[in-house]
């Protein structure tokens, strides 16, 4: 059946990575496709700004990207073409303990072994697994629920994804082999104790061991401006300042695509919906909050561990228990006194962040969602911990609670970055349970927001299976499967 006359093919709400992947595919495929953008900004998550003093770029919410390199989308696309460069640090990622050692992602798994003592033999024998996996399973883990193209791959990675960190941990006998696990696992902002949180770590692990954990040269607004420039290439339109409330504000299209969460969602579109979906989408959890600071330094963060002033990436926490406890601590509604802190310090490699000799630093804690307390000197304190004197070294700050962090970006719903807690209930049947959680139950609306799967990060997977489920119904375009990474 003929489509309609309209004034797009298709428009798409919201111009983060997944909104901009998902207008991307689909103008590929010689359609006219509109990006809305609420803010006079693109980017989403992905904006970099000078937030304290001239000449200190900062990054606003995302500040290293391994899963941009590792994303099957992505790795398609001439970014490069497009003025966007990353950068790798000499250490992708440290933990720093209270005795001066510290555990260190380094790009090779022999390298990082070997800095965990006894552990050494069980780190090595669990990484190479994964990473040989990895090329084969990487479209089916960032990705819905459906079956892999690789499934006894697949299946050898779940039996160690899907337990709780705090099995995985119990892998290792050293602390610093436990505690790189932990901080690993505590981007899934959930406890530790949770299923699947092993997933979490051992993706990040991999990641840095094949891709490394890159910082964009210039800021994290660069991948925006990136997409956004290869879209407008193939003649794709963009058009920003206008907050979209009301499905009457849109220009007429074939599908519409929402890089939002099921909140905002219900709000422009459920007088569409069915009573069950719209009944689904008011049960959509949403997870802990984070309170931000970003600092303009006068001089490196100095790190008690040599080591980790060459990372471009911290997790601050000492032990896993440590870390295990707090996290737990906030998902009941408490704030610990030494939470754990996710640091990057981007002009340990970046020299455009910061004018000559002097630095940025870029922190956050976990907190309970839609709290406001003042976290400011208890993460500084953290800092200090492990490098006495940082607090000196600060020129100015700039600090965001969860409120200041949802009215930057409405996606992030109490200050959860995540677009919803990513346990083992809404993994993959985000945002709700349907065979396809990118449609909605209105033909033509569906939802490309990291409130689907695979959720939270730069990649871009959230969208694109969005449109490609858009081009297929709508359109009756067929996009052939990502193909597995060739090498490693």
């Amino acid at each position: 059946m003929a489509l309609a006359k309209r004034d797009y093919d298709a428009v798409i709400v919201g111009s983060g990575p997944n909104g901009l992947a998902a207008a991307i595919l689909m103008q590929q495929q010689g359609l006219s496709v509109l990006v809305i953008e609420g803010k006079q900004e693109i980017g989403g998550g992905l904006r970099s700004a000078e937030l304290t003093l001239p000449g200190f770029t900062h990054d606003i919410c995302s500040a290293v990207h391994p899963l941009a390199l590792a994303s099957p989308f992505f790795r398609t696309l001439p970014l490069a073409q497009f003025g966007l460069e990353y950068l790798q640090p000499a250490v992708a990622a440290a933990h720093p303990m209270d005795d001066g050692s510290a555990a260190l992602l380094l790009k090779s798994i022999t390298d990082t072994a070997g800095l965990v003592g006894a552990d050494e033999h069980a780190y090595k024998k669990l990484m190479q697994q994964v990473t040989k996996l990895w090329p084969l399973i990487d479209a089916d883990v960032l990705g819905p629920l459906h079956f892999p193209g690789h499934p006894l791959a697949l299946a050898a990675f779940g039996l160690k994804a899907l337990p709780p960190a705090t099995v995985l941990a119990s892998r290792f006998k050293t602390e610093n082999a436990r505690a790189l696990i932990g901080g690993m696992a505590a981007h899934a902002i959930q406890p530790l104790t949770n299923m699947a949180t092993s997933a979490i770590a051992l993706v990040l692990l991999a990641a840095g061991h094949l891709n490394g954990w890159p910082i964009p040269k210039g800021g994290s607004g660069r991948i925006a401006n990136a997409l956004a420039a290869y879209f407008t290439s193939l003649g794709g339109k963009i058009e920003t300042g206008q907050y979209i409330t009301s499905l009457k504000q849109l220009p007429s299209a074939n599908a519409v695509l929402f890089d939002v969460t099921p909140k905002q969602l219900l709000h422009i579109a459920g007088h569409k919906f069915s009573s069950v979906y719209k009944w689904q989408l008011q049960r959509y959890r949403y997870g802990m909050g984070v309170y931000k600071i970003d600092w303009a330094l006068d001089a490196p963060i100095p790190f008690t561990n040599s080591d980790c002033r060459q990372a471009g990436t911290i997790h601050l926490g000492n032990s896993f228990e440590e870390i295990r406890d707090s996290e737990q601590q906030i998902w009941k509604g408490r704030h610990p006194d030494k939470p754990y802190v996710l640091l990057a310090q981007q002009s340990v490699v970046d020299d455009t962040r910061a004018p000559k000799g002097k630095h940025t630093g870029w922190a956050y804690c976990h907190v309970p969602n839609g709290s406001t307390k003042n976290m400011t000197a208890i993460i500084e304190q953290q800092v200090e911990r492990f490098a006495p004197g940082f607090r000196d070294t600060i020129l100015a700050r700039h600090t965001m609670d969860t409120a200041q962090v949802e009215a930057y970006n409405p996606n992030y719903i109490g200050g959860d970055i995540n677009g919803g807690v990513l346990d083992i209930g809404q993994l993959f049947t985000r945002p709700v349970l349907r065979l396809s959680p990118y449609t909605t139950s209105a033909r033509g609306i569906y939802i490309c927001s990291s409130s689907t799967p695979p959720g939270g990060g730069v990649h871009g997977m959230c969208g694109y299976y969005s449109a490609k489920k858009a081009l297929k119904e709508i359109f009756n375009i067929k996009i052939a499967t990502l193909q597995p990474t060739s090498d490693t």
